[in-house]
């Protein structure tokens, strides 16, 4: 085994400049949502280079590419996002964003980078491949309605047997691999709320119904529920990320709205902290004389890690980077990852890539918009990918 991930490391090395050089590019033209034509067109042409059956226009502006290996009964595919974010970016690096308010500040032209140079690779070792190969090129995994659900729409897992994706992780140094056991990102749920009052003047607030002030304590008493309802050992978040209300200073308006989100891992604390929130809601808003409405909405389910894809993970990291730099179990994450939806159909598993380098300054986390990576990175990632597919 040794001497095929030494070879695997080998090959993925001669490509290794060249994926830097594919991946600097999509820095410089970060494209978000489902307008990710000029990254689509980039990986579509170097498959098809490479003899790989390309489709294109999958779940809107997506790319797969189906590698045929001889004698392999199955088929495993591998996944990377494309799209980048709302976000001006911040850095010095001379291959910073050159689009105003966009930016790849999540990893994500890593992550595309990294699995053309896996494709690569895998046309040089093809022969030693013992499944069939699906490259999944998505767009969209930042908003919805996300692109993990458009792809699966259009057919992206018929006939997969597995599949496999990865994410760049700051907490892991470069060289690091981590892997969760069972949970790797939280179900992310979304809710909008009206409280609505009665407006009048700021000079006269015993004429009004003020939902203001409603709002207020509502935001403050929702931290009860994870402080007081959830086992201190089990994990969930509640955030309000948006209060809007008010149109001048001296009016007390109508209404007004609160946005936010909640986190969970498990279906009897979602359950729990969904009939929470309705009853400290109502609990405010009935003595007052006041109404609200609720809208609650699951947006991502779980990311689930299968123990068989999980193994076979764990036995080529090990072989790759050493037993010391697989982290293992790695905490989940509370954030969310569309790569969810693929987990819930096939057995999946969901790899954190390390890509932490304090030396040279790269400390910043996702969504940062100073965030960057130690590019050494994508080799471990290449060469993690290759070996999934040499088992």
């Amino acid at each position: 085994m040794k001497e095929v991930t030494n070879q695997i490391i080998q090959v993925c090395k001669s490509f290794f400049e060249d994926t830097v050089r594919v991946r600097r590019d999509f820095h410089m033209h970060p494209e978000i949502g489902y307008e990710v034509q000029r990254t689509a067109d980039i990986v579509g042409t170097e498959l098809q280079k490479l003899g790989i059956k390309v489709r294109k226009g999958i779940g809107k502006t997506g790319v797969v590419g189906d590698m045929e290996v001889p004698g392999a009964t199955r088929r495993i595919a591998l996944r990377a996002d494309m799209d980048a974010l709302p976000i001006q970016e911040l850095g010095t690096a001379p291959y910073r964003s050159t689009v105003d308010g966009k930016g790849h500040m999540c990893g994500h032209d890593v992550h595309t980078a990294t699995l053309m140079g896996t494709a690569r690779a895998m046309a040089v070792v093809k022969n030693q491949l013992k499944a069939n190969i699906r490259f999944v090129f998505q767009p969209n995994e930042e908003s919805f309605p996300v692109g993990a659900v458009a792809m699966m729409e259009d057919g992206v897992l018929d006939g997969v047997d597995e599949i496999y994706g990865m994410h760049v992780c700051p907490r892991l140094e470069v060289g690091q691999l981590g892997f969760c056991q069972g949970a790797a990102t939280a179900q992310g749920d979304a809710f909008d709320i009206d409280i609505i009052g009665k407006g009048g003047h700021g000079a006269e607030p015993h004429r009004t119904i003020d939902p203001v002030l409603m709002g207020c304590q509502y935001v403050t008493l929702l931290q009860s529920i994870v402080a007081r309802n959830v086992d201190p050992l089990e994990s969930a978040v509640i955030s309000v990320t948006q209060f809007h209300g008010g149109t001048a200073f001296n009016i007390i308006p109508e209404r007004i709205s609160l946005s936010g989100t909640v986190r969970t891992f498990k279906q009897d604390i979602y359950e729990r902290v969904r009939e929470k929130m309705e009853s400290i809601l109502a609990g405010i808003t009935s003595p007052h004389g006041a109404r609200y409405t609720l809208s609650y909405k699951n947006v991502f389910p779980l990311t689930y890690n299968h123990k068989e894809c999980l193994d076979k993970a764990l036995r080529i990291a090990e072989e790759l980077v050493g037993s010391k730099n697989v982290i293992f179990p790695h905490p989940p994450d509370l954030g969310s990852e569309d790569f969810a939806y693929y987990s819930q159909k096939v057995p999946a598993c969901f790899i954190n890539l390390g890509c932490r380098n304090e030396s040279k300054g790269i400390i910043n986390f996702c969504h940062h918009p100073q965030f960057d990576v130690d590019e050494d990175c994508m080799l471990w990632g290449m060469a993690t990918f290759v070996g999934l597919c040499s088992l």
